[in-house]
């Protein structure tokens, strides 16, 4: 209704007495019908950019946490109890969980088998005493094996510390590049619960009636 003047742009005859004066009067509404018409253009397109904003910033923000993958990758070694345990766990909660000897080879390297498959949101990595090792002249104690820890730092420096979530089964010395950064126990039962908070943590959806009946 703010606007809605703007379509009188003739003046009605019987409404004016001196019809020579008639021209000046209807130049002076469609001069009136164009400012409120610029008036009502510049009023849209701020509406318009205040839409825009919002687009941007709110819908942003839920589509991230819609986009999460369900596909999380294990990293392990050699104790296949603790690999088919927690991928189990991780099916259970409507994860697929990606191990990689499981993937087609494909004539490439173990790191470019990596790469192609570690397109996830999250990384699960088990730390079993599967190796030995010491500093020269020192004493043997059980460690991860070799392969474990690189990947353990691939998927740190690709995902984050906050998206990788370590597992330590048993006896292992664990790397002094990776000293502090919490990791959780697989010899008691509480890991699953652990897991769980760290997979609602990085943004996924958790059922924790599955968590509490795993």
């Amino acid at each position: 209704m703010r606007f809605h003047s703007a379509c009188h742009l003739q003046p009605t005859l019987n409404r004016i007495r001196d019809h020579s004066y008639y021209p000046q009067y209807a130049e002076k509404c469609i001069a009136r019908a164009i400012a409120l018409l610029t008036e009502g253009q510049r009023t849209l397109e701020e509406d318009l950019a205040d839409c825009e904003d919002l687009q941007r910033l709110s819908p942003v923000v839920s589509l991230e946490h819609q986009s999460l993958s369900r596909r999380v990758f294990i990293v392990h070694g050699h104790d296949e109890g603790a690999r088919e345990t927690v991928a189990r766990f991780l099916m259970q909660l409507g994860f697929d969980p990606i191990i990689l000897h499981e993937q087609a080879n494909q004539g490439r390297t173990v790191m470019e088998k990596v790469e192609a498959h570690g397109q996830v949101d999250f990384a699960v990595v088990l730390l079993t005493p599967d190796d030995e090792g010491c500093a020269k002249g020192g004493t043997l104690e059980p460690r991860a094996r070799q392969n474990v820890l690189l990947e353990l730092g691939y998927f740190l420096g690709r995902l984050g510390r906050d998206k990788v979530c370590a597992l330590k089964r048993g006896i292992v010395e664990i790397p002094s590049d990776f000293a502090g950064v919490v990791w959780e126990s697989m010899d008691g039962n509480s890991w699953r619960q652990a897991l769980g908070r760290e997979l609602q943590a990085a943004g996924h959806e958790i059922d924790w009636n599955k968590v509490m009946r795993a």
